[in-house]
């Protein structure tokens, strides 16, 4: 089977290394890829968001397959466009991924069917918003109705810090059109955890598992909001009758709302949940796997990649038995670019990596780099993702930070406390 992964980050590249090691893979593309991908994968430097391109490229490639990494390439529609020629591909069409390109409208549809979740209010008229703030309680949250690169939600703690957000979200537009439409949502206390499901097209669900990202930039979970700091998979308190728990109250109902509106579903189900005193309650969907999340879930993966994706793409996840998962824990620690989210130097020098080799216990991850000569250069804010596998997760944290001490990159930035809530 010849498949083609449409990605360039850490993601991408970690589900390259894994469906790489399918035995029904027999090549491998991406679009469009980076110089570590370019290891393992046909790399084609086309834009992700031109559909007509990555199609003539299929036909081109004679591609059997295709997975959907980010998130922008799903809300532009390009597995409408494959599905139009029969090309099979993973992941939701448009309409469906408004589930994640819309908070608006996810947050409607948990509104529709009572689904746990804060309770908030949109607006599309910033004075409207403005003036809605004499109405609520600090802290309180302001997030950018579309896709924001996993920036678009801010915790506010007064009147005058939510004034500024609002201005800077609907009128200097910080997150693009994005921040056309807001909502201001209740402010709630609980620990956050990151739950995932793939959905084929016949509404059959299939839990996956748990994680817990780390969203702050600084340690003790402070400071700006990022992609994602580091990861570890499963959630050491959350039991399988939780996870049943997860599909009845979050997934089904909103997957069976959007089939009854002729909305077919199918690809990533990726709840982040927070577990309040009162329960779990959904604080967003996303319809991708999750960067840095994947990079700690697929390590503990022991069924075939490829085949899950490929049942899901194909309405036959009822045919495959429950995945498989290591017990061990995974731990993924991301390194970025000192100054990251803001602004930071590109084009800087790591050294070390050609000397550790990856195996079935750790993994290096490329997220922005590129290769120059006989070393790497940092070429964008989140750079490395490094993951290991652990009997306990303590273990795995402390090989993981023994694969970052082997890496010299005076220019990086990374959180030394990723599981700090659950460490024993």
């Amino acid at each position: 089977m010849r498949v083609l992964v449409i990605g360039n980050g850490g993601r991408e590249h970690a589900l390259c290394v894994f469906i790489s090691k399918s035995p029904i893979c027999d090549k491998l593309f991406c679009i469009p890829g980076s110089d570590v991908i370019q290891e393992m994968a046909q790399c084609y430097k086309i834009d992700p968001m031109n559909n007509d391109d990555i199609l003539n490229y299929c036909k081109e490639h004679k591609i059997n397959f295709v997975v959907v990494g980010p998130e922008l390439p799903l809300s532009n529609g390009i597995v409408d466009r494959l599905s139009e020629e029969k090309i099979t591909v993973f992941g939701p069409n448009k309409t469906s991924s408004q589930l994640e390109s819309s908070k608006i409208f996810m947050k409607n549809i948990c509104k529709k069917h009572n689904i746990p979740t804060a309770k908030y209010s949109t607006f599309d008229n910033e004075k409207e918003a403005l003036n809605f703030l004499d109405k609520v309680d600090f802290p309180t949250v302001i997030k950018a109705d579309g896709l924001a690169a996993g920036k678009g939600v801010v915790i506010v703690k007064s009147k005058n810090e939510a004034t500024e957000t609002i201005k800077n979200i609907m009128s200097k537009r910080i997150f693009g059109t994005s921040g056309k439409k807001i909502i201001i949502e209740e402010f709630l206390e609980g620990e956050e955890i990151s739950f995932f499901a793939l959905v084929d097209t016949n509404g059959f669900i299939l839990p996956l598992t748990t994680a817990q990202d780390h969203k702050k930039i600084g340690e003790g979970d402070t400071g700006l909001n990022t992609g994602g700091m580091g990861a570890y998979s499963p959630v050491p308190f959350i039991k399988q009758s939780q996870i049943n728990d997860f599909v009845t109250k979050f997934v089904k109902p909103i997957i069976n709302d959007l089939k009854y509106n002729n909305i077919f579903f199918s690809g990533v189900f990726y709840a982040g949940l927070i577990l309040t005193k009162d329960g779990p309650k959904l604080l967003e969907i996303n319809v991708r796997f999750g960067d840095p999340e994947v990079q700690a879930v697929l390590p503990r993966l022991k069924t075939d990649l490829l085949d899950l994706l490929l049942a899901s793409s194909k309405g036959k996840l009822d045919q495959l038995k429950p995945p498989g998962w290591s017990n061990n824990f995974c731990m993924n620690v991301v390194i970025a670019s000192k100054g990251y989210p803001e602004s930071y130097k590109k084009n800087t020098i790591i050294n070390g990596l050609n000397k550790i080799t990856t195996n079935k216990s750790h993994y290096i991850f490329h997220s922005s780099t590129k290769k120059n000569e006989d070393h790497w250069l940092a070429t964008g804010g989140r750079v490395l993702s490094i993951s290991a596998l652990g009997s306990t997760l303590k273990e795995a944290r402390n090989k993981t930070y023994n694969v970052i001490n082997k890496i010299d990159w005076k220019n990086g930035y990374f959180r030394k406390d990723i599981g700090w809530k659950h460490l024993t």
